[in-house]
């Protein structure tokens, strides 16, 4: 009986927690794929049999911007009310280190897709690569990839592209970037930081830079260093640390960090097909 009350105050702390916190999404599974991990370990540890399960209690877990299943880094999650929180956090500011390479184009725009062009890039400096990196630096316009979280009569441009249909761009919407440097240059790769808005897409801007460099560059490696408050270094826990006491202090701790800060203008645009994605 002992166990069982235990099993009890367990999904009972499980079922109380409310509000957002980060965790760090490792490289491979999809955020959505990350997001239902967490949430069959949760259940697991509360002791909550999940098949034919009869307790009307559902667990409210979602998390507030998709990362590439390629890319690493900061995915905020929202649990109980926290999930009505999570569309601030999309429309928030975004930090990411991003590794480029220049001379080959693919697919996906990054490592995981099909080489589709190779060119000569010997003739690019470093001169070049930082002088560039000012014309997508403020309000830019910009393509979104085909393979993306974006979606087309209710499914994603990505699945429509693995099945081998015919899917057209977007077309170029604004968006924002508040910083952007270099910070390595070792032909054929680059490392660039970025800081910016919803809806922005890192593997965008390394294909249009390669364009701009009269090249092709893809993204080799991607990290979320940042989103809204939370960072890689602080606030992500790390896959051992997803547990019901570790998430409630960590959502003890991030609650100082929601308190209103002066909010950055935000883009008027508003960019349909970017959603909180909840599960119950």
């Amino acid at each position: 009986e002992a166990g069982g009350a235990a099993l009890g105050h367990a999904a009972d702390k499980l079922f109380s927690l409310s509000g957002l916190f980060a965790v760090r999404k490792p490289k491979g599974p999809t955020s959505a794929a990350v997001l239902n991990l967490l949430k069959e370990r949760l259940l697991a540890e509360a002791g909550v049999q999940t098949k034919g399960n009869k307790r009307k209690q559902v667990l409210k877990i979602g998390h507030g911007g998709t990362l590439d299943s390629a890319a690493t880094g900061v995915l905020v999650v929202g649990i109980g009310k926290g999930t009505k929180m999570l569309g601030t956090m999309l429309a928030g500011s975004k930090k990411y280190t991003a590794i480029g390479m220049l001379g080959k184009a693919t697919d996906t725009l990054d490592a995981t897709g099909k080489v589709t062009e190779e060119k000569p890039y010997d003739q690019v400096t470093k001169g070049d690569l930082e002088n560039v990196l000012q014309k997508f630096t403020g309000d830019i316009m910009q393509v979104p990839p085909l393979y993306s979280a974006l979606k087309k009569d209710g499914e994603r441009l990505s699945t429509l592209m693995k099945r081998g249909e015919a899917v057209e761009a977007k077309p170029a919407r604004p968006v924002r970037v508040y910083s952007l440097s270099l910070q390595q240059f070792q032909p054929p790769l680059f490392t660039l930081d970025v800081e910016c808005g919803g809806g922005f897409y890192v593997r965008s801007l390394v294909n249009d830079i390669g364009k701009e460099l009269s090249t092709c560059a893809s993204v080799q490696e991607l990290t979320r260093t940042k989103q809204g408050p939370f960072t890689l270094e602080e606030h992500a826990l790390h896959e051992d640390k997803w547990t019901i006491d570790e998430i409630a202090q960590s959502l003890e701790h991030c609650t100082a960090l929601l308190l209103p800060e002066p909010a950055r203008k935000k883009l008027k645009t508003e960019h349909p097909g970017e959603t909180a994605v909840i599960c119950e």
